[in-house]
């Protein structure tokens, strides 16, 4: 069934306001909360230079954002969930050995007040290098296909297929990293990771997982459809933390191979949540795969409760609130997860002071 632009967009600014009037009940908005700014972070000493004096006196945009000593980072911004952009930019940067080598890319959508935006991450990080692209939502608002949760339909979500058609061309690599989560790891780490001759994006693997539930048994019925996997060792993967070689990317066609899939779904229903399954479909079984440290996820749980999960076995170098629950809604419920204490410390949200006694 297709779904009417504005109908689509109603139903994701009822998703956003009902997050925000949860998350801080004396506000209806995000516009009235405000960050405090953010402590600054330096190399260390061995960090690599981003830029010789000769690049940065011919051109400033090279200077910005095209070294191959930079660590690019990219992420969606809108403001449902910026109070956890602001906590994961809080935690990249201060785990980070080379902060000032880390240059973060953000992904807005036109209808969203980017000049709040940039204004609002300006202030809490004033040394900070980032860019805010605007995301056409037409661009995508017609392949998108209703889900088991109205957040997951937001065109917002999708911009991730986007983006190498966003950034700039001189960006080669980038780390896409969502809005909730944070990394208590030094990120160059995760952005070095080994991709091999021909593999075009890196991310934890989970093996274990049933991965036929994440498409109907009328994909599984048609067997031309259920051939899809084959020859391939298909395991499910997270899409909220990922390494993606953009060259590799542009020159894979990966953009529309994903959207071909989606336009599949509007015709025969293969799948039921939201932005996940076409990488799985175009990617699973193709991918360098990456250690379960980087992404420690669930830890909102599912997407209909949202209860309190634990962290997998294994060290941490990144924790993941996908599913429902975020952790800045339920600690101001005061029905925290026990996980919960441990993105509070990122979060610079300025709570008014109690004037009264």
């Amino acid at each position: 069934m297709s779904i009417p632009y504005s109908l689509l967009l109603l139903l994701c600014l009822i998703t956003t306001t009902t997050s925000i009037v949860t998350a801080d009940r004396k506000t209806t908005t995000t516009r009235h909360n405000r960050f405090r700014e953010a402590p600054q972070f330096y190399n260390s000493p061995d960090c690599p230079s981003r830029i010789t004096e000769e690049e940065d006196q011919e051109n400033e945009d090279v200077s910005m954002f095209c070294s191959d000593n930079s660590v690019h980072v990219a992420m969606t911004l809108d403001a449902a969930y910026l109070r956890g952009s602001m906590a994961a930019i809080q935690s990249v940067l201060q785990h980070s050995s080379c902060p000032q080598n880390v240059d973060f890319h953000f992904v807005a959508s036109v209808s969203t007040d980017t000049q709040y935006l940039y204004n609002t991450i300006s202030k809490s990080f004033p040394y900070l290098r980032f860019h805010i692209y605007r995301f056409d939502d037409s661009a995508v608002l017609g392949l998108i296909s209703t889900s088991i949760r109205a957040a997951l339909d937001c065109p917002l979500n999708y911009a991730r297929n986007y983006l190498a058609n966003l950034l700039p061309l001189c960006v080669r690599r980038v780390v896409y990293l969502d809005s909730d989560l944070i990394l208590v790891d030094d990120i160059a780490k995760l952005a070095a990771t080994e991709l091999g001759e021909d593999t075009v994006l890196a991310a934890p693997e989970y093996c274990n997982a049933n991965f036929t539930t994440y498409f109907t048994p009328t994909f599984w019925s048609n067997p031309s459809l259920s051939l899809t996997f084959e020859g391939r060792k298909a395991c499910y993967f997270n899409t909220g933390v990922m390494v993606i070689d953009l060259e590799r990317w542009r020159d894979g066609d990966y953009t529309r191979k994903i959207e071909e899939w989606m336009e599949l779904q509007k015709r025969m229903r293969i799948y039921e949540l939201g932005s996940l399954p076409p990488f799985l479909l175009v990617f699973s079984g193709n991918i360098a795969s990456v250690d379960h440290r980087w992404n420690q996820h669930g830890l909102g749980g599912d997407n209909f409760r949202g209860l309190c999960r634990d962290l997998h076995p294994g060290p941490v170098s990144l924790l993941h609130w996908s599913g429902k629950g975020k952790p800045w809604v339920r600690l101001d419920a005061s029905r925290p997860c026990p996980l919960d204490a441990l993105w509070a410390p990122y979060d610079l949200l300025q709570t008014p002071f109690a004037l009264d006694s």
